[in-house]
């Protein structure tokens, strides 16, 4: 067995080759605190005998033998801790969004029988102890903060024997690639979540593919900031990454202090999503609307730079010579806000408008869009370091180890070691998911060139109206919400004669414009009822509907006052819209759109 092929032994290459004083970091009482790599490999291998002496691995490798824990927390040291030390016991671990429901959680323990359970915070602790007595299997709440009604991780650490690390060793060294390293359940735009089985295999070579193909270099002495959830799969497979490269991982306090953390870290790479990345945009365009006189033209200007940039075509000697100068007088300062250090930003999950991704590369930010479902552990594809394999407004080329083919339909199916054991319990979702070996991940497609793939929909989102048209609300909706007026966006129109929408404004931008008009219009209500503000908006979208064929063109539109999130339902943790739900909350708005 070589010292790659199971996830926990990227730990010992790093300490081989690159051990650390500061492998992970994360803010105690406001200080920075440090974890070496060694202090990591001590912690995991004690976790580890500390679970088994809880009889918890050493059952096989048969998936539904295998015990099971659950880790509900935010990114934290102690996340990886325990992932690491499930990993050398051959216990699966299910990681959980901190923004689930109670239902959701317990519907998630009881189909995977989880025994234990690792938390942080007293929101999450509250949630698990108003579902325990209705999940058989849990036997004990573990808390990586010291809360009173929960175990003190840390607890578990006091009086490990010899004997118990030497066992947990042996357990570890009989691990096998094909076993089962996590089931990730998905909660998706629709139904019951389902448990996404991944091997160590299937994770180990989507990792080692995908530094193969970005390039990824060893880089020992490079920061990464994590604030995606740990719990996704994108983010869980960047930390395996930055491990096996040498990386140090800071771990941001929260979503609010992003940008402090920044600052203070100075990153060299972090991941996003792109609605992260819309809001940072906004919030500079703001700041730039605040200027006066030549500061104001001169932004302005080398934004509009910025939307021009093509990395495959050079613009002219002139363009590079207007570029290189608004790098100087104004991009430099984007830089500085993001720290100066930052080599490369990924982002996945979700579609970025292409124009955020010409002004950031402008901007000597570059940023890389990649593409990959849970079930494929998840890369697919990715805009790469090397040349000509990048192009922006596609997921970029598919990395080494994977086959991609399109199906009549536009489907994309992919093959490869990647593809998941299945789905826990599901043979029946399993075999209409995975058809003779190829994954077929339910989104539509297209190559550009012949070698950048571009998605063009959900399979599952596409909509025909009463004229018999397929529409395909994802490119409509990322064009529009290119749009500083709007700040969120659904399209609609399932059997109806025509394509409608529901839009939740971008208020500040709104509020600004009626100060400029002198309104005595304040409350959100009164504001989107205002016959000025709806003749402005339908403005907007014809300005908009030029890009699309008449069937596609949104000819009635609903306002709405408030921001769809996660807390109310409307998005996923991967903050993609819940459609469905959506659709049920505004169902009389939608039904006003159609009424007349």
């Amino acid at each position: 067995m070589n010292n790659q092929s199971r996830l926990f032994d990227f730990l010992y290459h790093q300490y081989n080759n690159f051990p650390k004083k500061d492998m992970l970091n994360a803010k105690e009482n406001g200080i920075w605190k440090s974890y070496s790599t060694k202090e990591i490999i001590d912690y995991s291998d004690q976790l580890s005998a500390a679970l088994l002496n809880l009889n918890l691995g050493g059952k096989g490798n048969e998936v539904d033998k295998q015990d099971k824990i659950a880790v509900i927390a935010n990114n934290r040291p102690e996340w990886l801790i325990l992932d690491i030390a499930c990993q050398k016991l051959g216990v699966i671990l299910c990681p959980i969004y901190p923004t689930t429901n109670a239902n959701e959680i317990q519907f998630i323990f009881n189909d995977a029988s989880i025994k234990y359970v690792f938390v942080s915070g007293k929101e999450i602790l509250e949630k698990v102890n108003s579902i325990k007595e209705q999940v058989p299997s849990l036997i004990k709440i573990f808390s990586f903060d010291e809360e009173s009604e929960a175990v003190y991780w840390e607890n578990l650490l006091t009086n490990i024997s010899d004997i118990a690390l030497k066992h947990a060793a042996i357990l570890a060294s009989l691990v096998k690639p094909e076993d089962c390293a996590t089931i990730i359940y998905t909660s998706g735009t629709t139904g019951t979540p389902k448990g996404v089985m991944l091997s160590h295999r299937n994770i180990v070579s989507n990792v080692l593919n995908g530094i193969k193909s970005f390039p990824f270099p060893e880089m020992p002495h490079a920061k990464a900031l994590s604030f995606l959830p740990l719990n996704h799969i994108f983010e869980r497979v960047a930390s395996y990454i930055y491990i096996y490269r040498g990386l140090s991982i800071y771990y941001a306090e929260n979503m609010d202090t992003i940008g402090e953390n920044i600052k203070e870290v100075k990153p060299t790479i972090f991941t996003t999503v792109p609605r992260l990345l819309e809001k940072v945009y906004d919030r500079i365009m703001s700041k730039g609307s605040e200027l006066k006189g030549i500061k104001r033209m001169l932004f302005y200007w080398a934004v509009a730079l910025g939307e021009r940039y093509d990395n495959l075509k050079s613009g002219g000697v002139l363009y590079q010579l207007k570029l290189w100068l608004a790098n100087k007088i104004i991009f430099s300062k984007w830089r500085e806000a993001l720290g100066y250090n930052v080599k490369f930003i990924i982002t996945g999950g979700a579609a970025c408008q292409v124009k955020l991704l010409r002004i950031f590369n402008a901007a000597r930010i570059p940023i890389y869009e990649g593409y990959g479902p849970t079930e494929n552990s998840p890369i697919i594809t990715v805009n790469c370091q090397k040349k000509g394999c990048t192009k922006f407004g596609t997921v970029g080329v598919v990395i080494e180890g994977q086959e991609v083919k399109l199906e009549s339909d536009g489907e994309i199916c992919v093959k490869g070691p990647s593809v998941m054991m299945g789905y826990y319990k599901r043979p029946d979702l399993t075999n209409e998911t995975i058809i003779n070996g190829w994954l077929h991940t339910g989104d539509i497609g297209e190559f550009e060139d012949g070698k950048y793939l571009k998605i063009t929909d959900r399979k599952k989102e596409l909509f025909k109206t009463s004229g018999g048209k397929y529409v395909a609300p994802q490119a409509i909706e990322n064009k529009f919400k290119e749009s500083e007026w709007i700040e969120q966006i659904i399209v609609v129109g399932e059997g109806e004669k025509f394509v409608g929408a529901l839009i939740v404004p971008c208020f500040p931008v709104l509020l600004k414009w009626l100060k400029e008009k002198n309104s005595l219009l304040e409350q959100k209500e009164e504001i989107l009822n205002s016959q000025e503000v709806i003749e402005r908006y339908y403005e907007i979208i014809n300005s908009y509907n030029q890009f699309f064929n008449p069937v596609e063109q949104i000819k009635k539109f609903e306002l709405i006052e408030n921001e769809w999130t996660i807390e109310g339902g409307e998005l996923t943790p991967k903050l993609s819209m819940k459609r469905k739900i959506i659709h049920q909350k505004h169902d009389h708005l939608i039904q006003r759109i159609y009424s007349h």
